[in-house]
């Protein structure tokens, strides 16, 4: 039996990103208050947070005095420094846990971990110099895709090899970073599962979403997904694996490959999800919600789709379409505070129910 946090506790959230403002958002609609840590000025999250502590990720002081102000600590990207956590942990509960980090912020970590399990991923090779992506690439063979192990997001940190003579100019574009080749995967289309597992081991799935990405960037997510009723079960109980297996808590996102040989786990993101924003208006108990539930040791909520949605990530001069956006009927606007219009950089988003 675990012991719900109690109203007005404080939960502390690593990252101040739009990620943590809609966190914000629903903590404050259950009680609780929030506290961002973000090195950067000015984040959106703190315009909706309670408290904010703006340090590096290197201010010990910093980190502790922030951790003495909170309950909870969740984060809303993975790539926390590790001595950070070390810090954090020994004061307060981090929730994901520890596991979660470590598989995830390490894509060569992160494939291990899935094959383990018996889980389909594309095939892949550690590359750690010149020789060994020659290997790699007659091992796994070209087209293929260089990735940075660690730190790659968007669409960063990779490299397209359509040819082994293609080699020395992919390890130069990832600047001798430590790597891993991906072969390619012929699939049909991409889909994620959002799902979640409480303190007490309980799973609740989300409709899977069908992803469209744009230059590394995800375009729109539309549900229902095309998916046989096979691989729709297959989708969540293979995101239910992946969550008991790291003893986890909190929201997670699940990326699948649909192919004709059944579904291949792309990656994993610990954490509430760009795929997942179609929930906001598409289920009674969103994503965000349902994070604060689980880490804060509330019941699940059921994650029921009550509606079909096409959400659609607003990206640099998209956000010129807000004013004809906010006179559509059926559209929901989330808008995330950036002050500074940037090529590629998410702004907002939109959820459009689909009426039939």
């Amino acid at each position: 039996m675990t012991t719900p946090l109690p109203q007005g506790a404080t939960i502390g959230i690593l990252g101040g990103g739009q990620l943590g403002r809609m966190l914000s958002v629903a903590a404050g609609r259950l009680g609780f208050r929030t506290h961002i840590f973000e090195p950067g000025a000015e984040p959106p999250a703190g315009q909706l947070a309670h408290s904010v502590t703006t340090a590096p990720y290197e201010d010990r002081a910093a980190l502790t005095a922030f951790a003495e102000a909170v309950d909870v600590i969740t984060y809303e990207f993975e790539n926390v420094p590790t001595e950070a956590l070390d810090l954090l942990g020994e004061m307060r509960p981090i929730r994901p846990g520890r596991e979660a980090l470590r598989v995830s912020q390490d894509r060569l970590v992160e494939k291990d971990f899935l094959s383990g399990l018996g889980l389909s991923v594309a095939p892949y090779a550690d590359v750690a110099d010149a020789a060994g992506l020659s290997a790699a690439i007659e091992t796994i063979g070209a087209p293929a895709i260089l990735k940075t192990r660690r730190f790659g997001y968007d669409g960063k940190g990779q490299a397209r090899i359509s040819r082994p003579e293609d080699a020395e100019a992919a390890l130069a574009e990832l600047k001798g970073a430590p790597a891993i080749l991906e072969g390619f995967v012929a699939f049909s289309h991409e889909v994620s599962v959002i799902a979640a597992r409480g303190r007490t081991g309980e799973v609740a799935c989300f409709d899977p979403g069908e992803n469209v990405h744009e230059q590394g960037i995800l375009r729109t997510t539309t549900v229902p997904a095309r998916l046989t009723p096979a691989h729709r079960q297959d989708a969540v109980l293979l995101a239910g694996r992946i969550l008991n297996a790291l003893d986890y808590v909190g929201v997670m996102g699940v990326e699948l490959f649909v192919t004709a040989q059944g579904l291949v786990v792309n990656e994993i993101a610990p954490r509430v999800h760009n795929s997942g924003h179609w929930t906001q208006n598409g289920c009674a108990v969103d994503q965000f919600e349902q994070h604060i539930r689980a880490i804060a040791g509330w019941p699940l909520g059921d994650g029921v789709r009550h509606a079909d949605v096409v959400m659609e990530n607003l990206i640099g001069t998209d956000m010129d379409r807000v004013p004809a956006l906010s006179q559509e009927r059926d559209v929901a606007l989330h808008l995330y505070g950036k002050s500074e219009v940037k090529p590629g950089r998410k702004m907002g988003h939109v959820n459009r129910i689909v009426r039939g």
